[in-house]
């Protein structure tokens, strides 16, 4: 009997409750310095927000005003190529583990070298980049950090898509099958697109992780303070720029770094958001 006398009971229950409290104060704590950090973000931010900083490039150390046109566009142009790059290599790569990987010790292969990236720190990809193709062309572009990007991307694709598309029931499987279909077409047009939903929420929160990457920038594409389009040169983006203002002497580019950083805080808090609502899924019956 477990009544409320029953030191046994008294005993279990007092571990309960302890445990509840520990658990519930580890999460204040940690909402409170989240909301710190997003308050100060905010408030700073906000300050730093105007319409020159979407239509100026980044200004000399001594002069005022300008903008983060040149890294906004810069940060789009490779965080648009690298998706464009591992979207298809991550959702084959995931069909492939999923359909024809069971039992293959290449399948196994691929899990362990994806798991690792995804576990991998970003420098370490960018340092990769770098020496294998930085220092070959001998300079900086924006195509060595889309490189460094996608590397980045590629995995998180890769591992949503496979754990996606095991949720398909064998049922529907095995009734497509039935019909005739061959292996490929049913891994393409009944079990991907039963999970499309979710495999396009795998692409967001890969866009979502390499939109704010410094590290690997910082030994691909570097930096420009112009506005330039060429790919195959020095690119400016948003993490190198925040990076190189916040820890500038003047109050211009810390300004600056401080709108940037809101931009992309509430870029990546879109791309979440929109990932967890318009294109969430449950898995399927």
């Amino acid at each position: 009997m477990n009544g409320p006398m029953n030191p046994v009971y008294r005993k279990r229950l007092f571990r309960h409750r302890a445990g509840i409290a520990l658990s519930v104060a580890a999460m204040s704590v940690g909402l409170v310095f989240l909301f710190w950090i997003l308050a100060t973000l905010i408030v700073k931010g906000f300050g730093g927000l105007s319409w020159q900083l979407f239509t100026l490039s980044t200004p000399a150390p001594t002069s005022d005003g300008g903008g983060l046109a040149n890294a906004i566009v810069g940060s789009l142009l490779m965080v648009g190529l690298s998706t464009m790059i591992s979207t298809p290599i991550g959702i084959l790569a995931g069909i492939y583990l999923a359909e024809y990987g069971e039992r293959g010790r290449l399948a196994q292969v691929t899990r362990f070298v994806t798991d690792v990236m995804l576990s991998a720190p970003s420098i370490v990809i960018g340092l990769f980049v770098y020496a294998l193709y930085v220092a070959n062309v001998k300079h900086f572009s924006g195509y060595a950090g889309t490189i460094a990007l996608a590397l980045l991307a590629v995995p998180v694709v890769v591992r949503t898509t496979d754990n996606m598309l095991k949720l398909v029931p064998n049922s529907l499987l095995e009734a497509a099958y039935a019909l005739g279909a061959p292996r490929w077409k049913v891994a393409l047009m009944v079990r991907l697109r039963a999970v499309k939903a979710g495999v396009v929420t795998g692409v967001l929160l890969a866009v979502a992780r390499i939109a704010g990457e410094t590290a690997p920038l910082l030994f691909t594409a570097l930096n420009n303070q112009f506005f330039s389009l060429n790919m195959n040169a020095p690119m400016a983006n948003l993490p190198s720029v925040i990076y190189q203002f916040a820890m500038s002497p003047y109050d211009n580019w810390r300004a600056l770094a401080w709108g940037g950083a809101l931009l992309v805080t509430f870029s990546v808090l879109g791309l979440n958001i929109l990932s967890r609502t318009v294109f969430s899924q449950k898995a399927p019956q």
